[in-house]
């Protein structure tokens, strides 16, 4: 290994860096500060999600009640996907709260990941349960049953006002932390599909087509699926320590490669530490010598502003010494 110093983003971590002879730079209180104030939202929305969850149980309790009661299918279907996002909901307000738990000795980096984990599961489980639900609709298309089409819109119709006001409640934060804008999208897509099952009701009142409720039953189950499949596919590549989505590995090597007197950049990665948390190691070859605390903190600083990187630990290398870095190659790990 070449002569080099690591460079760590301009923040403290308890019960960290013992055993390294490596110069580190720490800043308190400059983390989450650059990028928006995404580190601190979830405390702030700490009511919204409280008030969100305890509104939607008691609607999705309300919705398979009335869904039993009318034999409708739709109320079922829609009941579970409510269900699903009440725990995308309860896993955001977890995962915030988890997020601001201390490191310890076992747990470095404290317990952010448990968000990945969570949204991971809820994914399967969810499949699951619409599994089940597109096959009843399957069977019902066969053979359809007689369902209360009046009593469907009434329940759906406060499906939509409380999904909507849900939605509001998160509406001014969904710019600013992604789990935040999760759960407004959520909400507002869960007015959307309320508002098709009112529609439903509607024309089977008028046409007294008894498959449609089945039918609108597989849409939906199918809307459920395709949200769920994306939301399993990325808890997957962050459980993998993939590159987060949204973020540009060679944007974020060519930033680099421009901070002054850097000739070469390897061993570079990127992952989540939670849902909303990113990570970066890398190497950076510097003949012209030593970074000092000024180079130090602009460059955490750039990446924390231009791709939401908010851990960034940087080992400069000199690379005029008689070994060269073990880790320089591109297929090294």
């Amino acid at each position: 290994m070449s002569p080099s110093q690591e460079l760590t983003e301009p923040q403290s971590h308890p019960g960290r860096g013992r055993g390294h002879d490596h110069h580190h730079h720490h800043d308190h209180g400059a983390h989450g500060h650059g990028g928006g104030d995404h580190a601190h939202a979830p405390a702030s929305f700490g009511r919204a999600f409280a008030v969100g969850i305890a509104l939607n149980m008691i609607y999705v309790a309300a919705e398979a009640v009335y869904g039993v009661l009318s034999n409708s299918l739709a109320l079922l279907a829609d009941a579970g996907h409510n269900f699903g996002d009440v725990l995308g909901l309860a896993v955001a307000w977890l995962a915030a709260w988890l997020g601001r738990k201390a490191p310890s000795e076992r747990f470095t980096y404290g317990l952010r990941g448990s968000s990945i984990l969570a949204a991971l599961s809820n994914g399967v489980v969810l499949l699951v349960v619409t599994g089940g639900i597109a096959w009843e609709a399957i069977l019902r298309l066969a053979k359809p049953e007689p369902a209360a089409g009046l009593t469907v819109m009434i329940v759906a119709g406060a499906g939509v006002v409380i999904n909507g006001a849900t939605a509001m409640m998160f509406a001014s934060g969904r710019k600013g932390d992604v789990n935040v804008r999760g759960a407004f999208m959520h909400m507002a897509s869960d007015a959307l599909v309320a508002l098709g099952v009112v529609v439903t009701g509607g024309l089977i009142l008028a046409t007294g087509w008894l498959w449609l409720d089945p039918a609108i039953s597989l849409v939906i189950t199918a809307v459920i699926v395709w949200g769920t499949w994306s939301l399993i596919r990325e808890s997957l590549s962050l459980a993998l320590q993939g590159v987060p989505a949204g973020i540009d590995q060679v944007a974020v090597e060519a930033f680099l490669r421009q901070v002054a007197g850097v000739t070469d950049v390897h061993d570079l990665h990127i992952w989540g530490m939670s849902t909303t948390e990113t990570a970066l190691t890398a190497h950076l070859v510097r003949p012209a010598g030593a970074a000092d605390d000024d180079l130090m903190f602009d460059v955490s600083d750039g990446l924390r502003r231009r791709f939401r990187i908010d851990h960034a630990t940087l080992q400069f290398e000199v690379g005029n010494g008689s070994r060269s870095c073990a880790l320089a190659p591109p297929d090294a790990v």
